[in-house]
């Protein structure tokens, strides 16, 4: 039954993720997608709520039962320019839908309609999330200020996999994808000529000395069994050849898995760096901004995604640990959560220029969310 659904709406399906495709936008400024998504909700007389104009929560309610089930799409798309030469390729110089939102999006939808279409079918609602901004990390706080895991009891990501093939998809118990956090250190000396470095207090030497003794952390700190990337990729200092630097910037990021240290990194940083500051005369100021938490998938709903892969037909194999970020992570405070990865042959990697993912893979994305949904109701309301 669900499949013949999903294929009644197909072609409806693909003409939207086109549409989104072809007139991407980035990070909270998804005004103009929000509103494709409300047009085909409309359509349908689903009920929904916007957030900010830039994200829409809708819900098909079944027969009643005060469970609810959560499947969340992320609609914003990348900077950069689209090198596919798709006929419905970006249409905006430097935007471009590299991430597989617009697939995301566009098969939320189609499963909307789908449980629409079998509203009296199932005890209790289905939320559908519809969010801005995954790729700067501030639209899953976005959703749940405006009451998106409100009475949650499980919930549902799918994010395409393009270097799996179509009928593919991967998941794996606990830590999925990594913790991001993105660090500005500022180190601040005197200046003096070069010819006189007693005369000031050299800010890029106490910067060169961070640089090596913070990785101290990862050899010395944390368990060798349990990964930690600590990367600085940035650092500034200096005015001339022949002058004392003043003053160094320094900037970068970690990835964890573990909570453990994910809640410690901040202190650690702290005691590190001001100490080394402090052993150069310098003075350092640290910012440590907690961009994402560790992706960890719940038990209970991974139970529940192997029982819908099954239903679907999908091959399954265990995902491995990635230290990319998500911020579906956010979403797991609330409620059981389970993350996916599905198969869709896009020839390149995510974010690439050149990634052009395969429309077919909607077919399974709808119907795996479909069915997700099913099982868990069926689930939390025994």
């Amino acid at each position: 039954m669900i499949s013949g659904l999903v294929k009644e709406i197909y072609e409806e399906i693909i003409e939207l993720r086109r549409d989104i495709h072809a007139h991407p936008e980035v990070g909270m400024e998804t005004v103009e997608t929000a509103n494709k998504i409300c047009a085909k909700l409309d359509k349908y007389n689903i009920p929904y709520k916007r957030t900010n104009n830039n994200g829409v929560i809708a819900e098909v309610e079944g027969k009643k039962s005060n469970k609810i089930v959560m499947l969340r799409g992320d609609s914003d798309a990348l900077n950069q320019n689209e090198k596919t030469s798709l006929p419905f390729a970006s249409v905006y110089e430097g935007k471009m839908h590299a991430c597989g939102h617009d697939f995301h999006t566009s098969m939320l939808v189609g499963s909307a309609i789908v449980l629409n279409k079998m509203k009296d079918e199932f005890e209790g609602k289905v939320r559908f999330i519809f969010q801005p901004g995954e790729e700067i990390a501030d639209g899953a706080k976005h959703m749940i200020e405006n009451g998106a895991m409100e009475d949650v009891d499980m919930g549902l990501g799918i994010h395409l996999d393009p270097l799996a093939k179509v009928g593919e998809i991967s998941a794996r118990r606990g830590a999925d994808w990594a913790a991001v956090d993105h660090f500005y250190i500022t180190i601040s000396g005197k200046g003096a000529h070069g010819a006189t470095p007693q005369d000031g207090i050299d800010a890029l030497i106490c910067a060169a000395s961070i640089v090596t003794n913070i990785q101290t952390i990862v050899s010395r700190e944390i368990d060798p069994m349990k990964p930690l990337v600590v990367t600085i990729g940035k650092l500034h200092s200096g005015t001339s050849f022949n002058i004392i630097a003043e003053k160094a910037e320094l900037e970068g990021t970690c990835r964890s898995f573990d909570l453990d240290i994910y809640n410690a990194l901040p202190s650690s940083f702290e005691r590190i760096i001001k100490n080394i500051a402090s052993a150069y005369n310098c003075e350092a100021e640290i910012v440590f901004n907690r961009v994402a938490k560790p992706l960890i998938n719940n038990d209970e709903a991974y139970d529940i995604l192997e029982k819908a892969i099954d239903k679907v037909g999908l091959s399954f194999f265990e995902a491995k640990q990635a230290m990319i970020g998500e911020d579906f992570s956010e979403y797991c405070d609330y409620a059981p959560c389970v993350f996916a990865h599905l198969g869709s042959e896009g020839g390149h990697p995510l974010h690439s220029p050149f990634v052009n993912f395969k429309e077919e893979t909607i077919i399974k994305g709808i119907e795996l969310e479909v069915e997700f949904a099913l099982e868990a109701l069926n689930s939390i309301n025994k």
